[in-house]
């Protein structure tokens, strides 16, 4: 996956926030907040090569079973997908 937009990623108070930044900003009104593996997944999207690279590197990093890993990973990659913010790279994605 490649993310498509520019955004940094802020701790604040123990939540993760993506702030957009350059034409992002012009284009994206507002911040989001990551919550667990979310903001795991976002700072490793690009370095996964499959969905499935990305459960074994989830699963390594937090303690969750995959098949809960995947579902949480599907769900997020599919809003990140939906909103533009993330386009996919290879036949693996």
């Amino acid at each position: 996956m490649k993310k498509t937009q520019t955004f940094i990623k802020r701790d604040i108070s123990g939540e993760s926030i993506l702030i957009p930044t350059g034409d992002t900003a012009r284009d994206f009104n507002g911040m989001i907040t990551l919550q667990g593996i979310a903001g795991f997944i976002w700072d490793h999207i690009e370095e996964a090569t499959s969905l499935e690279h990305l459960v074994d590197m989830i699963t390594d990093e937090f303690d969750v079973d995959r098949k809960t890993a995947g579902s949480d990973a599907i769900f997020f990659i599919m809003q990140l997908l939906r909103a533009g913010m993330i386009r996919t790279t290879g036949k693996d994605w």
